[in-house]
């Protein structure tokens, strides 16, 4: 990535690290601890992970999409690249939560509940449809004005339908891969609606960006982001405190909900900025850790939820059962564990491309083989 924006690979480093903290305190922490200010505080601070990680890939994709528009609409090269990487992110997404990595058990067990598990749509697949919906609008909208006008009227659209399509059972009309995508009436933990409007508010911020950029005016756009910051937060954060009641899992498609957690973000966007700025010729191991993003995901959740000790996972040897301390030390543990992992894979794509391209197509058709022979050979992941 260009070194002016690396601010952006500094946040997204940021919200990865915080996310396998969420992870590991939400299935490790004894129940006893989850109460009172202290978890109520971290709560709010991991609800600001994933708008924060939705932005910053909206954001990053548009940057990306800078050049070579005529090479995408003839199909060459870097469409062909931005549609694998898409793919892994959405193939990803949907391995998480296969419940059997064995197509025959899966065909086996298949049943109402296996369908919807198998269908959620988490983050992944959320980012996946996006950045689809974005490659595609830039193939199509030949000029800057229509694709950042598609843009503003999508990221509209999905700020003012949200509430509405919360409510709707879609299965009535849809099968249930493409209801999951709607709504979490099938359990899907992140559909489209309402969290498109984080990564579309990401890309639409990235035209701002390359604006000032371009002026040599890359401070006024951190001061900017850190003033909405503000502003959002505060008139989000009040108005929501105004309403008589509200359950957070009902409130989120509600557009005061997204105007406090954008204004997070846009903070945390100007600090990074500032931050990056103030060091100057800034490298650090957060480099690493945003541009091995997905791989990192995938990993330390494979980490916590994988049945790799004997058919048991972490969270069924530690679930719920940890203090605060323990729970923490885990958390340090998975993340120094990745991060060396990010940086040992970040070396060999650097150092040795060729190898690590073979590395990845042989992982993956690993994965392919075991989850077909699986069901035959009984192989327990």
């Amino acid at each position: 990535m260009n070194k002016r924006a690396l601010f952006i690979d500094l946040l997204r480093a940021l919200a990865l690290l915080v996310m396998i903290e969420v992870h590991v305190f939400n299935e490790m922490l004894s129940q006893s601890f989850k109460s009172g200010l202290f978890y109520s505080t971290l709560n709010f601070i991991n609800g600001l992970v994933a708008p924060t990680f939705l932005f910053v890939s909206g954001f990053v994709f548009v940057l990306s999409l800078q050049k070579g528009a005529d090479e995408l609409r003839s199909f060459g090269i870097k469409f062909w690249k931005k549609i694998s990487r898409i793919a892994i992110i959405i193939a990803g997404g949907y391995s998480l939560h296969t419940p059997y990595f064995s197509i025959e058990k899966l065909i086996q067990n298949w049943s109402p509940v296996v369908e919807n598990q198998l269908f959620i749509v988490d983050i992944l697949q959320c980012i996946g449809a996006g950045l689809l919906l974005l490659l595609f609008a830039r193939m199509i909208f030949r000029n800057n004005k229509s694709f950042y006008n598609f843009i503003i009227i999508t990221l509209i659209l999905v700020i003012a339908l949200s509430p509405y399509f919360w409510k709707i059972d879609f299965t009535r009309f849809l099968p249930i891969p493409l209801a999951s995508y709607l709504n979490p009436s099938t359990g899907s933990l992140f559909p489209v609606f309402p969290w498109f409007n984080f990564l579309f508010t990401g890309a639409l911020f990235s035209k701002f960006y390359i604006s000032y950029r371009n002026k040599e005016k890359e401070e006024r756009f951190a001061v900017i982001s850190l003033l909405m910051g503000i502003v959002f937060f505060t008139a989000g954060w009040v108005s929501l405190d105004l309403l008589p009641s509200y359950d957070i899992d009902i409130i989120r498609p509600h557009p005061l909900f997204y105007l406090e957690r954008l204004g997070a973000v846009l903070f945390l966007l100007g600090i990074c900025w500032f931050y990056v700025n103030w060091r100057k010729n800034y490298h650090s191991f957060m480099l690493d850790v945003s541009r091995e993003s997905l791989l990192i995901y995938w990993f330390h959740l494979q980490i916590i939820y994988r049945k790799f000790f004997g058919g048991i996972s972490l969270t069924t040897i530690y679930g719920n059962k940890l203090d605060i301390f323990w729970t923490a030390m885990m958390t340090v543990a998975i993340c120094i564990l990745m991060i060396n992992f990010a940086k040992g894979w970040g070396w060999l794509k650097t150092n040795h491309p060729p190898l690590s391209k073979k590395l990845v197509i042989a992982f993956l058709s690993i994965c392919v083989i075991v989850f077909i022979i699986n069901g035959i050979f009984l192989i327990n992941v």
